[in-house]
């Protein structure tokens, strides 16, 4: 999908350099990759698709 595809369906997308500066990724399994927010230290995953590279709908892990 076009950013302006993503965006419409999930919000927020971001492409690699964004994703860098906003977020720490810790780990990657893909179409998903464990991240923390740079912002607050909440951590999540984001989905990811490989082709053009775009990062999306992020969702906050919940405490156990």
């Amino acid at each position: 999908m076009e950013r302006e595809e993503l965006e419409a369906r999930f919000g927020e997308v971001w492409d690699t350099a964004q994703l860098t500066a906003q977020f720490e990724v810790e780990s990657f399994l893909a179409p998903f990759c464990m991240v923390r927010r740079k912002s607050d230290g909440a951590l999540g995953t984001l989905e990811f698709q490989h082709r053009p590279r775009f990062y999306f709908r992020f969702v906050p892990a919940v405490a156990a």
